[in-house]
């Protein structure tokens, strides 16, 4: 299977045509589908809506029958060994999960436009993007086969590889480095202030950080997709796409610090999610919602290391990390929701509540964004206190990243994941757990004492206990890099 991508700047269309090659001749009909979901993206957005004009014919151009058999579904009712499908996709929508296309640039998210062969998602593909006249670049973490003219050829080794590959094309801004041997690439629609940034040696550092940590990187090149003003980021084991506030010029330390924790969030993805993940999620379902109960661990850990990031990398400092935390300490324990959904279920619902802003939503629900990071702190100071501070959450993460990604090439169990933490802690985890799976309140006065730190209620704010043990003393400035 091989694709060409062209753009229709007026119509906010992009043009597919697909060419479909067996090496003999095609006696049962071809299924073709169309994602109907982003992985990272926990919400069902149909892609297939978007599409229109759908045809397939013989390589000599005369048509083929077809029918469309689902939603995401077209039967194809070859009568050779090829053929070819062509149809356009209406981009026009300001997402990092969906398409859109102006005069001046083109974001293309793969799996809202390309198709796959039901039951063949691992087979390689090649995708050929097609530039306007006056555009100048494609910008994409997939691996580069071919430059002709305005044409560019990339491959990806399965569908999931595609899925997990945007596309960025136009007149954006392009900067390419390497750094600790692998190579880089900044693709930004809106450079406006970089000049004037940090942005640079910023990115640099946080990316040395996460290699400190993993101690491995999981990839040859990877691209910083940046696009305009917008909401959302979207994480991918060979890129990030992320929208801005427009420019580089932030109106104050603490907006730009905001920025780089979204950039850290989205980069330790690639470890924590892409790699190191909950086994429902990949190989894809593309059809369907992929319920989890780890998501709690797959983004509010994520969170948490977006902190803890920052801090290690220099961009924040001991007194930033603990108002980080205590924020969404706040933010739980200020709502009732807390009382109703335990931490757990709040992964299994984010396919009913990503985008439910219903006006009872923090009555009777919480999100593993604001619990999830405060779990990962009380799990790094129990495993620190359980091994007199000579292990910690990072232990965990890097046993599940070795074990799970590079040696079984898969996903970890729930179960697996609990293990895990008995591993590294030697024994289990058993009050971390309950805080997980019930709404059982949180003991913060001895969680948080074991690592010299106390919780004020009246402003729900993190603060240093002036007597502490030796011991409560060394996990404290292990956590907050003192």
């Amino acid at each position: 299977m091989s694709y060409e991508v062209s753009v229709d700047t007026v119509g906010h269309y992009l043009d597919v045509s697909l060419l479909y090659e067996a090496s003999e001749t095609l006696r049962e009909p071809i299924l073709l589908k169309m994602p109907v979901w982003a992985p990272g993206y926990y919400l069902i957005i149909d892609y297939p809506k978007n599409l229109t004009d759908f045809q397939a014919m013989n390589v000599d151009g005369t048509f083929l029958l077809w029918e469309k058999v689902e939603k995401n579904g077209w039967k194809i009712y070859p009568s050779s060994s090829s053929f070819v499908v062509k149809y356009r996709v209406f981009a026009d929508a300001r997402s990092v999960a969906e398409c859109r296309v102006n005069e001046k640039i083109a974001f293309v998210p793969t799996n809202g436009v390309l198709m796959y062969e039901e039951g063949q998602k691992e087979h390689g593909v090649d995708v050929t993007f097609i530039l306007p006249n006056d555009w100048k670049h494609i910008s994409t973490g997939m691996k580069e086969v071919r430059i002709a003219g305005k044409a560019a050829t990339y491959h990806a080794n399965d569908f999931d590889e595609l899925y997990d590959s945007p596309v960025l094309m136009g007149n954006q801004y392009v900067e390419k480095f390497e750094f600790q041997g692998k190579q880089y690439e900044l693709a930004l629609e809106c450079p406006e202030g970089l000049e004037e940034s940090t942005f640079r040696e910023d990115i640099r550092k946080i990316m040395g950080a996460a290699t400190d940590m993993m101690k491995d990187i999981p990839y040859e090149k990877y691209c910083f997709i940046l696009l305009g003003a917008g909401g959302g980021g979207l994480e991918h084991r060979n890129s990030m796409a992320c929208y801005t506030s427009g420019s580089f010029k932030f109106e104050s330390e603490h907006s730009y610090r905001s920025f780089m924790n979204f950039i850290a969030h989205e980069y330790f993805h690639l470890y924590n999610v892409k790699d190191i993940r909950p086994i429902e999620l990949g190989p894809f379902d593309y059809d369907r919602e992929v319920f989890t109960p780890m998501l709690w661990v797959a983004e509010g850990f994520t969170v948490y290391y977006e902190g803890i990031l920052m801090r290690r990398a220099g961009l924040s400092s001991p007194d930033d990390f603990l108002t980080f935390i205590s924020d969404y300490i706040k933010t739980i324990e200020t709502q009732e929701g807390h009382k109703r959904m335990s931490l757990r279920q709040s992964s299994y619902d984010i396919w009913l509540n990503f985008f439910n802003f219903g006006k009872n939503g923090k009555d009777v629900r919480i999100s593993y964004y604001d619990k999830g990071p405060i779990l990962g702190l009380l799990m790094d100071i129990e495993i620190r206190r359980m091994t007199n501070n000579k292990q910690s959450l990072d232990d965990v993460m890097r046993l599940l990243y070795n074990r799970y990604y590079k040696e079984l090439n898969r996903g970890y169990t729930e179960e697996e994941f609990w293990d895990a933490c008995k591993e590294v802690a030697g024994r289990p985890l058993e009050l971390m757990r309950r805080y997980v799976d019930t709404t059982e309140e949180i003991d913060y006065a001895t969680c948080l004492k074991y690592a010299g730190l106390s919780l004020n209620r009246e402003n729900w704010q993190i603060v240093r206990l002036e007597e502490v043990t030796p011991l409560q003393e060394s996990i404290r400035k292990s956590i907050l890099n003192e």
